[in-house]
Order: structure tokens, then sequence, then C-alpha cells
């Protein structure tokens, strides 16, 4: 701190207090001298701030079906949606949809324009360093997908020099990759079945469960599944560390809907039996 001389100090001392600027000096540097002065607010976890806004800001994919897409009449829908909704009314706030491409959705948490993902995110050890998971709520296995004309491609190996259309930074194009694939970008499930139908990739790495919602949703597509990984991966929401409270009120939610039968309904509309084992 610089030293300033005395008689300018002591000037400077008459003029503030001539000014009456003595008690804003207390309220701004926070001491107690004032009978007005009020404390600072504590901050409020993510969960109280939620509550507050009466929002819960979701990112998810919408391209991404039966978890995540959009209906004949444009309605945002899907299992991990009405999941997500229903969590968001038990904690008793509203839920609100940020659709984002698969691979800028952990980009958008980093910068906090989600309080949650719910896109049917596997649970993985690399991704647990950076990011909290809610209890898993679907359990998937990885399938290897091709067109219904081909005869080449009968197993997980034999991807070696093929085209595989994946999302790059889905645990999925790792399982391709390391069968060898040469990986084909693409934005979500439907445009690499869209790719594998016209001839332009051979195989594509994606979920079962798709698989079989696809099917029975358009039992004539010319695809067939020729192999799947043994080992399910769990998938759960996930959440920026250090948010707790928000965390274990959607845990509570899950295990509520679970108890009281909602989760089985929504389960069993979109895929005909309990996805959660």
């Amino acid at each position: 701190m610089k030293k300033w001389a005395l008689a300018p100090l002591l000037l400077l001392g008459m003029l503030l207090a001539a000014c009456g600027t003595s008690d804003n000096k207390d309220r701004a540097e926070g001491t107690t001298g004032g009978a007005d002065v009020t404390a600072a607010p504590e901050k409020q976890n993510s969960l109280e701030t939620i509550k507050a806004s009466g929002k819960l800001r979701i990112g998810t994919e919408g391209t991404y079906s039966p978890f995540t897409y959009h209906a004949a009449d444009g309605t945002l829908t899907g299992f991990d949606v009405d999941i997500a909704r229903e969590i968001a009314k038990r904690i008793g706030v509203e839920a609100e949809f940020i659709e984002t491409q698969w691979d800028g959705i952990f980009a958008g948490m980093d910068a906090k324009r989600f309080d949650a993902i719910f896109n049917e995110v596997s649970i993985t050890d690399e991704r647990k360093v950076k990011y909290d998971f809610s209890e898993p709520y679907v359990m998937s296995k990885a399938v290897l997908i091709v067109s219904g004309k081909n005869t080449d491609i009968k197993s997980f190996a034999d991807l070696k020099g093929k085209k595989s259309g994946q999302s790059l930074t889905s645990n999925l194009s790792d399982i391709a990759r390391q069968n060898g694939a040469e990986i084909v970008a693409v934005e979500g499930f439907n445009q690499a079945i869209d790719l594998l139908v016209s001839g332009r990739i051979d195989a594509t790495v994606n979920d079962g469960l798709s698989f079989l919602d696809l099917k029975k949703q358009k039992p004539d597509v010319k695809i067939k599944q020729v192999d799947e990984i043994a080992e399910g991966s769990q998938s759960a929401a996930v959440f920026l560390k250090g948010n707790e409270e928000l965390v274990e009120a959607v845990n509570g939610a899950l295990a509520d809907m679970k108890q009281d039968g909602t989760y089985l309904a929504i389960s069993e509309k979109y895929f005909g039996a309990d996805v959660s084992k």
C-alpha cells in the first residue's frame, strides 16, 4: 500500500465526512458500523438454483431413436426424453430440452449449457474422471449391423478395412476402430442406417436396443444384425462434478419410478421389456 502525506489525508477525510459517504463505504466493504448493513446471501447449490428457476436444462441429441428423437408431428420424444420429463416433474420443475449433436454434447455440458445430459450415455471410467453419473437406468449391448445383402461381414473381426458409420466420440466407434474399420463420421443412428441402406458404408456398430426398435417400426428395412458384444454397458444421466444434491434428487426420483411401476411402463412403451437390467 502507498503511504500518503498526513495533511492531504486529513483533508480527504474531512471532505468525505462532509459529503456523507462514510456509510456507503461501510456497506461496500462489509463492515458492521451501520445498522442497515446486510449480509450477502449464501451461494445456492445446483438443485436449489434449478428449483428457483423452475427448469431442469437437459442436453439431448434428438436424432437417436428410440432414446431421443422427433415424432412425425415434430414433437421431441423417446425413452430418455420420457424418463427425463418424469424425473423433472418429481423434482418439482419443468424439463427444458436443449438439442445438441452428440459430438458436441459434452462440450455443451462443460460450458454449463445444461444441468444434465439424458442421451443413453454409457458409464465409462474415462468419463467418470470428469463427470458424475446418476444410477444407471438402461442396459444395452453393442451390435454389428450390416446391409441385408452383405455376405462379407459376419463378425467384428471382419470390419478390418471396411467403412463403418460412427459418431466420432461414441464408445461404439472405439469398437469399430479397434477392429480395423475405416470410420465414416455420422451425426447419429438414423444417418448411419441411411448410409448403410444406400451402400455408402459397409457397417455400423450401434446400440442393440435401437436396432430392435427400428426393426419393430420398419420390419422391411434391409439391414441385419450379425454380431454383438456379450458384455452390456450401463447408461445414466450425466452431471458436472460438484452437483451432489442434484444427483441425489435424480437418483431418488429414479428409485421411486422403479418402485411405483412408472419406469417399467416407459420401458415397455419403447422396447416391450424392462431395459434396466
